[in-house]
């Protein structure tokens, strides 16, 4: 777009898409992002298994293990401390980086770290998240493997010189990776990327992450395990009230999602009024964790056991209501304390319990509610309506309810954003003065052509006006900083400015020398007719050059040109498209 004088001018490429070579790149890259995840994947797995055996049964081993099967006593209130006490250490004194749930920690890596993740992180993260969750924090394996998978992805692509974008791009790979290979679902993955950590839908992201995810979801069956992490038997009711029934669902979960998100950050609140250095707080937080396993141990741990059974239908009303109570609590204090730990599973049991005491009064198998419960929550917690409808049936391997998914987490959806203003994932990064909009819409910039916006026929100046007429018509006549300079059937010369007409003032060049002969040794940035605006825009930035002139491809005569008010119009112009209401029809 910048058109030397005397040479050719090259137009700025149009498509639908960005997309170059370097998308094959990435996508190359993604298949080492996609296979080192999936084994972080498998060693996460691994080093949970590792530390509840040994913290529960005094054993080493990696063989699956359940908390519920302990019989501790009251030594059951000691264990999650212990292990709390240990990440609060590893937190202070290697990273502070592990704390939490991981996925806010991407994010915020992403938008705001040039997608950069330390060595350190991809180390501690899953060790201190095997820790917490082995000595029973009632957390998922989901967010750390998603930090750590984005660590994987992040350190491949610092090996290499990538922009800040190409590394995004191969983070989230590893993140969506890692997720498929916990949960065997790639699709749901994918969307997750999309909805939550990408803020773009392009070819050049999409595409790596499709082959990372893909990779990691082909190794999965040598690693940990082929099929659904867990099975639904439940037959899908028919009709139309279904529907209704999912919807309703949707609605009551999210206002649960809703009230989750804000006792978090209350609990969050509380324990920094402390006065005790925050190394200490998982080691409080704890403490009613310990207690709340010592009146159901079935809320330590991940407690995928607790959602098969829901799904199973094998656990009483009462057995359900505890469950959702105190795993609530303890999940609640315990993530507010910031220890190490994922949102995923305890959000799918929270859910999925309010679906399955639903389904106790709804014709049809309680399970099946349980699933519906599960898809809502994850939609109006973490904001991924597409992704809770899909992860609900890849998770189960029941796709033929995916319409009914849909129906309870688009009404949880609308009911989150409408109660609160930020998710439970995007609420910590706005705690820490970063704001963040997870709306994808298309940059007006980008569909707004210069003949749409340029004001046409603008004032020029001839090229044979001397460098004392120009300086005096800056003095006495000027209007705008700078104009066009054109030959005699209006053909660009160049442009002239008031800076040019103070800099000559100084004596740099020949009072009685005309423009043409000034400005005959300079390159000028021009923009064409049919010219994405948002070009327009780089090459202001680029060049600082204030107004740019819009010339005709073939003869090079000048049609109009484009200011930064020009630009800032179209803003004004697409604000004014979402605001102002009016009705069309019967109207004269």
């Amino acid at each position: 777009m910048i058109n030397m004088n005397g040479g050719s001018a090259k137009r700025p490429p149009l498509g639908d898409h960005s997309a170059d070579h370097r998308l094959l790149l990435l996508a190359g890259m993604a298949v080492v992002v996609g296979s080192v995840s999936a084994m972080g994947a498998w060693l996460l797995l691994r080093l949970i298994a590792l530390a509840t055996n040994f913290f529960w049964f005094g054993r080493l081993s990696s063989a699956e293990s359940t908390i519920a099967d302990t019989g501790l006593g009251l030594g059951i209130i000691a264990i999650p401390i212990i292990g709390s006490l240990i990440v609060g250490l590893m937190a202070r004194f290697g990273s502070d980086k592990i704390r939490g749930h991981g996925i806010p920690e991407a994010i915020e890596a992403i938008l705001y770290g040039e997608s950069r993740l330390s060595l350190k992180v991809a180390i501690l993260k899953p060790v201190s998240s095997a820790i917490s969750i082995g000595s029973g924090g009632p957390f998922g394996a989901e967010g750390p493997i998603i930090m750590t998978g984005g660590a994987v992805g992040s350190l491949f692509a610092q090996c290499f010189h990538l922009s800040a974008t190409e590394r995004k791009t191969l983070l989230v790979a590893g993140a969506a990776a890692g997720m498929t290979g916990i949960f065997g679902t790639p699709l749901a993955a994918i969307l997750l990327a999309i909805e939550v950590l990408l803020f773009e839908w392009k070819p050049r992201s999409f595409v790596p992450v499709v082959v990372a995810v893909l990779v990691s979801w082909s190794w999965r069956p040598a690693l940990i395990g082929a099929g659904p992490l867990l099975s639904l038997q439940a037959a899908m009711p028919s009709g139309y009230w279904p529907l209704l029934a999912a919807a309703g669902i949707g609605t009551v979960v999210g206002l649960e999602a809703a009230l989750l998100s804000t006792s978090l950050y209350k609990i969050e609140d509380l324990f920094h009024r402390l006065p005790i250095h925050w190394m200490w707080w998982p080691a409080l937080g704890a403490i009613v964790v310990g207690l709340g396993g010592y009146m159901d141990p079935r809320v330590l741990g991940a407690g995928y056991a607790n959602i098969q059974s829901m799904l199973a239908d094998t656990m009483t009303i009462k057995m359900v209501v505890t469950l959702l109570a105190i795993k609530a609590i303890v999940w609640i204090v315990a993530l507010g304390s910031g220890t190490s730990g994922g949102v995923l599973a305890p959000l799918l049991i929270l859910g999925g319990a309010v679906g399955c005491l639903a389904g106790h009064a709804l014709p049809g198998d309680p399970g099946f509610w349980t699933m519906i419960g599960m898809a809502a929550m994850m939609s109006g917690a973490m904001r991924a309506p597409l992704t809770g409808a899909l992860f609900a049936g890849e998770l189960t391997g029941l796709f033929e309810a995916l319409p009914l998914t849909l129906a309870a987490a688009a009404a949880a959806y609308a009911v989150s954003v409408l109660v609160m203003r930020r998710s439970i994932l995007t609420e910590k990064i706005a705690r820490r003065g970063r704001h963040v909009l997870q709306e994808y819409t298309v940059d007006p910039l980008d569909f707004t052509q210069a003949a749409q916006i340029m004001t046409a026929g603008p004032a020029t100046l001839s090229g044979d006006l001397s460098v004392a007429g120009a300086l005096s018509f800056f003095t006495e006549e000027a209007v705008h900083r700078s104009y066009p300079v054109v030959d005699g059937e209006n053909r660009l010369l160049g442009l002239v400015s008031r800076s040019d007409a103070l800099r000559w003032r100084n004596g740099d060049v020949t009072l009685e020398a005309t423009l043409a002969e000034t400005l005959s040794d300079r390159s000028q940035p021009v923009a064409y007719p049919d010219t994405p605006s948002s070009f327009i825009a780089d090459l202001i930035i680029e060049t600082g050059v204030g107004r740019i002139p819009v010339v005709d491809p073939q003869t090079r005569k000048v049609v109009g040109i484009v200011s930064r008010q020009d630009l800032l119009k179209v803003r004004s112009v697409n604000r004014v498209s979402e605001t102002m209401r009016s009705r069309m029809i019967g109207q004269r």
